[in-house]
């Protein structure tokens, strides 16, 4: 528990007050990330897009039912009106190691840039309390939506066709 307790207190100081006490409600702290796979996402490549952030963690089967259907959205929504980028948070030593990340991602077909959150900064900036979390942004990186769990695909989907024809 202290080691969690550690970890907020250097996310307040290091992302400010969205980490100390609001949650963040735009792109920046997962922007901010310097360990990705697949690509880094920054912020022009997130510009006038509709964007799910994924916050997950590779063995926990509840974030594995969700990603069929990002699958089907990264394959179904043009690249210009959205974009899916996850965030990875390990819940277990196992899941903290780059290599079994990077593993376990090309098994599991995710393709969309992913941030490794092992200090867990992004999770703590965004408030999150639960794997997995979508975080779906706006075309101008407002946060419109937050969904916790698995079996709100339809959700998911109508938030992004609706952002979409914003």
């Amino acid at each position: 528990m202290k080691r969690f307790a550690l970890v907020a207190v250097f996310a307040a100081l290091a992302l400010g007050p969205a980490a100390a006490g609001s949650p963040a409600t735009n792109l920046t702290p997962v922007l901010a990330a310097r360990d990705w796979i697949n690509a880094r996402e920054t912020p022009a490549d997130t510009r006038g897009k509709v964007v799910i952030v994924d916050i997950f963690t590779f063995d926990c089967i509840n974030c594995k039912h969700v990603t069929p259907e990002l699958q089907r959205l990264h394959a179904s929504v043009p690249a210009s009106e959205l974009a899916i980028v996850g965030v990875h948070a390990p819940e277990t030593p196992y899941e903290r190691a780059r290599p079994n990340v990077v593993s376990e991602l090309a098994r599991q077909g995710v393709v969309w840039p992913v941030a490794v959150d092992n200090s867990f900064a992004i999770w703590n900036a965004y408030g999150t309390t639960a794997w997995p979390t979508q975080l779906i942004f706006d075309k101008h990186g407002r946060l419109r939506k937050t969904v916790v769990g698995e079996g709100y695909d339809s959700d998911v989907e109508a938030t992004v066709k609706a952002l979409i024809a914003e």
